[in-house]
């Protein structure tokens, strides 16, 4: 069973990750890890700390010769910005009065920072703000690459992109090919795919941050070729919609999921939400529409797969909101972190490579996880069998 595992703060020296359940025989190309990294740190609305961070992935297990042996996969993308936090961050020299300037004291509104201090009794917030910064995505990109290079293995195919920013929605048509939306989103710099909407977003972008406000937003990925059968309808904790929706929410300021029409199902009739079933000789059984996302009863039907996800504003305000100093109990202005005006584009490459993650780890649990040409060997048949159902 595929599974992993990542550590590391914001500015601590590095981000690591651990996989463990990738088969052995993944011809591994790294330079598509650090393509998923660099658009990671692309997008309009990005502050300054991608002007210094570079993100490049090294392989230090699991991999020789750049193919996976079955052994635990670890990457590590280095923090750049360390340099500057170096005595602020270091993981062993004893605190002194240097090393704690940067403080937290004053938590910001919708942060992890409060309750985080509560919990783990910690009065400088910067040990929990270091922690659940997203920059620790970065590394999830990483791992997310990797199960996107298993899943083209089996001829699995998915991409993120931005529905909507802020109050402007940019998809009235939604595709379910890949390759299409891939095409016209690699056409802009807010990966959506009305280009006539571009200088529209850019302007509130500019807007919002001249005001020192930020913006959220929707994303959407869309997985083709998937198999019907992962998942199962036989336990709540074995539904692969419910791993998805778990892991999406697992990401750093989203607030909703949604699987297929999600929240427009609860309002609709039954007749326009149950996807009607047809079948030829050629495809064997498929669906007249997508409506529910490619899942019926917690597993996947055979149809694309679709995942929206609904992103909060950032909650680091450059004209931050009341809070309180946790020590003297003082009304204050929260801290000021540097941030985004919207991480809405870096978002969807995130929310593309869990969903990638949840999807492989669906493979390796159905189909033999111990080399990849017998898992290759495994699904084709497989498909054969649903196809002559």
């Amino acid at each position: 069973m595929l599974n992993y595992l990542t550590a590391g703060e914001s500015h601590g020296p590095q981000l690591t990750g651990i996989i463990e359940g990738v088969p052995s025989g993944l011809r591994l190309d790294i330079d598509e890890i650090n393509e998923q990294l660099k658009k990671r740190q692309g997008g309009y609305g990005r502050g300054n700390r991608q002007k210094i961070e570079h993100d490049q992935v090294t392989v230090v297990g699991g991999v020789r010769h750049g193919i996976t042996l079955g052994s635990p996969i670890a990457l590590v993308v280095n923090n750049r910005d360390h340099a500057h936090w170096n005595e602020i961050m270091n993981p062993t020299s004893p605190e002194t009065p240097e090393n704690t300037l940067r403080k937290v004291e004053r938590p910001r509104p919708g942060h992890a920072d409060l309750v985080g201090g509560m919990k783990y009794r910690h009065h400088d917030l910067r040990n929990v703000l270091e922690r659940s910064s997203a920059r620790e995505t970065a590394i999830r990109v990483a791992v997310g690459s990797v199960c996107k290079q298993l899943l083209k293995q089996v001829g699995i195919q998915l991409t993120g992109y931005v529905e909507q920013i802020g109050p402007i929605s940019t998809d009235d048509k939604p595709e379910l090919n890949v390759s299409k939306i891939e095409s016209e989103i690699n056409h802009n710099d807010l990966r959506i795919i009305d280009q006539s909407k571009v200088e529209q977003i850019h302007e509130l972008i500019d807007k919002t941050r001249k005001d020192g406000d930020t913006l959220g937003g929707i994303i959407r990925v869309v997985a083709t070729n998937v198999p019907a059968g992962l998942g199962s309808y036989i336990s709540w904790d074995t539904k692969l919609d419910g791993k998805l929706a778990a892991a999406v929410m697992g990401v750093n300021a989203m607030k909703g999921v949604e699987i297929g029409d999600g929240f427009k199902a609860a309002t609709s009739y039954g007749s326009q939400v149950m996807d009607e079933i047809d079948w030829s000789k050629e495809d064997g059984f498929s669906r007249e529409t997508d409506h529910l996302g490619g899942f019926e009863g917690g597993m996947t039907n055979g149809m694309p797969i679709i995942v929206k996800a609904a992103m909060k504003p950032i909650p680091t305000l450059y004209k931050p909101l009341q809070s309180v100093d946790i020590n003297t109990k003082e009304i204050k202005k929260a801290n000021v972190e540097r941030s985004d005006t919207t991480a809405i584009v870096p978002a969807s490459i995130v929310i593309e490579s869990v969903v990638a993650i949840e999807l492989a780890k669906a493979l390796t649990d159905k189909f033999d996880g111990d080399n990849v040409q017998r898992m290759q060997e495994q699904v084709a048949a497989y498909r054969n069998e649903l196809k002559n159902f």
